[in-house]
C-alpha cells in the first residue's frame, strides 16, 4: 500500500512541475507583444523599376581601309580618345607594299627614295570617340571589306524594360547604374531613348531603353552586364516610419504613440504616401518628435483564445 502511495505522490510531484514549466512557458503568453519606441526620420523615397541591360556603344563604327594592301602603322590602342578627323593608321597599296619589298631587298637608299616618292594612304577618323576594338596589327594585310578599327562616341546601357512597365518610364527619368563586375559602383544615368518597336525575348515582350550614364566611369567595357534602377518616383525629406509600425482599422491608417507613465498607448490616425524598401511615406498627422511604438514580437500563446487574435491588438496591415 506504501509503495502505492509512494509511486502516486511522485507522479503528482512529476506532474506539477510539468505544469509548471508548461504554464511558464506558454501561459506568459497572454502578456501581448513586446513594444520597442521608434522616432519618425526624414529620408528621400523613391519607387523603382528594376530591370538588367548590357553596355553597349551608343554609336558602334566600323573603320575599314580604303584600300586593299598592308598595314604599315597603327597609331591608337583599345581605349584610347581619338578627334575627328585624327590619323588613326598608315596603309600601303598592294602595288606600294610589293614596290617597297622589291627596293628593300636592293638597297637603303632605293627603299628610301621609293618611300619618299610612293606615299602611304592614311586612315582618318570618321568621327570623335573611342577606340574599343583593334582588329589588326602592323604588317597584317587587308582588303577594303575588312574592319580595322571600331569606335564608338560613348558608351550607354541598354536596358530591357517589360511592357508592363514600359508606360511609366518616360524620358530623362532619373537611373542609376550598376556592373555585376563593379557591384559598388553606382552612376547616376538619365533616360535617353525608348524603342518604338518591342522585342519578345524568352516569350516576354520588352522595349530597350537607352540608359545615358551622366559620366562613362573607366570600368566601363563593351558588353559588361549591368543592372538598372529607373526612379519612376521620388519624394525628398519626407517623414517616414517602418512599414510594420502603421496600423490599419475601418477607419483608416493609424499609429501607437508613447505616453509618459503607466497609461496605455494611444492612436494616432495619419495619412500615407508611398511605400518602397520596408519604409512609408508619412503624409500628415504625425509629429517628428512623436514616439511611435512599434510590436517587434508576439509573445507565444498570446491573443483571443477564441479567435486567435488579441481583440486589444488592431489588425496588422498585410
Amino acid at each position: 500500500m506504501r509503495k502505492k502511495k509512494t509511486k502516486l505522490f511522485i507522479f503528482l510531484a512529476v506532474l506539477a512541475v510539468a505544469g509548471g514549466t508548461g504554464w511558464y512557458f506558454f501561459g506568459r503568453g497572454g502578456e501581448g507583444p513586446v513594444y520597442r519606441e521608434i522616432s519618425p526620420e526624414r529620408e528621400d523615397l523613391k519607387i523603382t523599376i528594376s530591370t538588367t541591360g548590357v553596355v553597349e556603344p551608343q554609336n558602334r563604327l566600323e573603320v575599314k581601309p580604303p584600300i586593299a594592301g598592308r598595314m604599315e602603322e597603327i597609331m591608337v590602342r583599345e581605349g584610347d580618345r581619338v578627334e575627328a578627323g585624327s590619323i588613326l593608321a598608315v596603309i600601303s597599296s598592294t602595288d606600294r607594299a610589293s614596290l617597297l619589298d622589291a627596293a628593300r631587298f636592293r638597297d637603303q637608299e632605293t627603299l628610301r627614295y621609293w618611300e619618299e616618292v610612293y606615299r602611304p594612304s592614311p586612315l582618318i577618323a570618321p568621327i570623335a570617340g573611342e577606340v574599343i576594338v583593334r582588329a589588326v596589327e602592323p604588317g597584317q594585310t587587308v582588303t577594303a571589306n575588312d574592319v580595322v578599327l571600331v569606335i564608338s562616341d560613348r558608351l550607354i546601357v541598354k536596358a530591357q524594360v517589360d511592357e508592363t512597365d514600359i508606360g511609366k518610364v518616360k524620358e530623362g527619368q532619373e537611373a542609376v547604374i550598376s556592373l555585376d563586375a563593379y557591384p559598388e559602383t553606382k552612376v547616376p544615368s538619365t533616360v535617353d531613348h525608348i524603342a518604338f518597336e518591342s522585342q519578345v525575348v524568352s516569350n516576354v515582350t520588352i522595349y530597350e531603353v537607352d540608359i545615358l550614364p551622366a559620366a562613362v566611369p573607366e570600368v566601363f567595357r563593351s558588353g559588361m552586364t549591368a543592372n538598372v534602377e529607373i526612379v519612376r518616383e521620388i519624394k525628398r525629406n519626407v517623414l517616414t516610419l517602418p512599414l510594420e509600425a502603421v496600423e490599419q482599422s475601418r477607419e483608416g491608417d493609424f499609429v501607437l504613440a508613447a505616453v509618459d507613465g503607466n497609461r496605455p498607448p494611444r492612436r494616432i490616425p495619419v495619412r500615407t504616401g508611398i511605400t518602397t524598401g520596408g519604409r512609408v511615406e508619412i503624409v500628415s498627422g504625425l509629429a517628428s518628435e512623436t514616439r511611435v511604438l512599434v510590436a517587434s514580437r508576439q509573445r507565444a500563446g498570446s491573443g483571443d483564445r477564441a479567435g486567435g487574435q488579441n481583440p486589444f491588438m488592431p489588425n496588422r496591415r498585410r
